[in-house]
């Protein structure tokens, strides 16, 4: 069962911005190839986005996983829903499915 501070906490993240990278390190200092990838594609677009470091709160990072359900970070929310890891975000990229999705849910971009 999920740490109801957790959900709320989780919640309250998502609500209040627009895109959130739960993500081991932080923007400036990612502490794995998957994150630091992430956080490359997303400066890549633009995106103004929240890092949480996961490796900070061993009860966000659990939470997160069974909140989620995804058992894996980084993991990338936009406008409160789960977008998904690195490979997922990855292709979304390279595709250009990232961009579009990041301007059908009005999120500004340098690339817009």
């Amino acid at each position: 069962m999920v740490d109801q501070n957790v959900v709320e906490r989780i919640e309250q993240d998502i609500k209040n911005n627009d895109v959130v990278l739960y993500m081991k390190g932080t923007p400036v200092f990612p502490q794995c190839g998957f994150s630091a990838a992430v956080v490359q594609v997303l400066s890549h677009t633009g995106v103004k986005f929240k890092g949480v470091n996961i490796l900070e709160d061993p009860g966000l990072r659990q939470g997160l996983k069974e909140y989620s359900n995804w058992p894996t970070f980084p993991q990338l929310y936009v406008k409160g829903e789960l977008v998904g890891g690195c490979d997922i975000v990855r292709e979304m990229y390279e595709s250009g499915e990232l961009q579009t999705l990041m301007a059908d849910k009005g999120v500004a971009s340098a690339a817009a």
